[in-house]
């Protein structure tokens, strides 16, 4: 369904509205694949709040990982994209056109601004902070990293229930799949002079910075490196399990959709857990096939939930 057919299911008028929805879409098609496909199940009204959350995640994901621009560059750019969220909050409107649609998206679902503002803080320790000593330092950064996008989408999605009673699970998923991709993109990371895996968990394996980077430069099959991300893969898996029973929780026509990006994301941990060692020196991914092996029957899933 094309984009133009999505705004007018959901009442999304005017042109330049369209045209912020569409800018926040592209954003989506681009770089968050496994997450687009995963919108497809989504009904044609719920699809462009679900790109404008993800279009503005996007853009300030995008300023902090920017390996062209120092510290205080992008404290800069973080700093001045935090004054026009603010004042599009306070003013009702902005020229910006991921902010057009992102609040757009917060005043049709009822989304609470604390969550962004939540965002833009973990966003900020991403420009000092490097590592985390405990599992509860790593926590507290992944709330508003992670758990705040579950937290967003949740309106976007409906519940059958009270939607307060699914936060916990919602919660529990966005950090679930963020957990995923720290140890998908543990090497990068490393390249960007960042570890998001809890120091004294890896010490327990006797494995630090050092060791992570000795395994990165020369990918070298190591015993302890391995047996420190496979605990890390069986952390993920028990935050999965507190997120699943959310799924049930979400209205029908929606859950087709998080079922299947609960069983992408699950699959590139199994992947991260296979590939061992060998992921500090490639990035794993979801085959095409398999993409197709779950989006598909979710899609079928999804229109039935529709029709019903």
């Amino acid at each position: 369904m094309s984009a133009d057919r999505e705004m007018d299911a959901a009442g999304i008028t005017g042109p330049s509205l369209r045209e912020a929805y569409r800018r926040c879409r592209a954003l989506n098609a681009e770089h968050g694949r496994t997450y687009f496909l995963a919108t497809r199940m989504l009904s044609a009204e719920q699809r462009p709040a679900v790109h404008a959350l993800y279009g503005f995640a996007r853009w300030v994901d995008d300023v902090v990982d920017d390996l062209h621009s120092g510290p205080e560059a992008k404290a800069e750019a973080l700093g001045t994209i935090d004054v026009a969220l603010t004042s599009a909050f306070d003013r009702g409107r902005s020229s910006d056109p991921v902010l057009m649609a992102l609040l757009d998206t917060t005043r049709r679902y009822g989304i609470p601004h604390v969550h962004f503002h939540d965002f833009m803080a973990s966003m900020r320790m991403d420009l000092t902070v490097t590592d985390y000593a405990t599992r509860a330092d790593l926590l507290r950064y992944v709330h508003g990293s992670a758990a705040v996008i579950g937290l967003q989408v949740l309106p976007v999605l409906g519940t059958v229930g009270p939607g307060r009673e699914a936060e916990p699970a919602a919660a529990a998923l966005g950090i679930a799949f963020q957990l995923t991709n720290f140890l998908r993109d543990v090497g990068e990371d490393l390249d960007r002079g960042r570890v998001y895996l809890p120091a004294d968990e890896l010490a327990a394996f006797g494995v630090d910075r050092d060791r992570l980077v000795w395994a990165r430069a020369g990918g070298r099959a190591d015993d302890r490196v391995r047996a420190a991300l496979r605990e890390q893969v069986e952390q993920a898996r028990r935050v999965y399990g507190q997120a699943k029973p959310g799924i049930a929780m979400l209205a029908p026509r929606s859950r087709p959709c998080v079922d299947a990006a609960y069983r992408l994301y699950g699959r590139i941990l199994d992947l991260v857990e296979e590939a061992g060692c060998a992921v500090l020196s490639r990035r794993v991914a979801v085959s095409n096939g398999r993409r197709l092996a779950v989006a598909l029957p979710g899609f079928a899933r999804a229109v039935l939930a529709r029709t019903a």
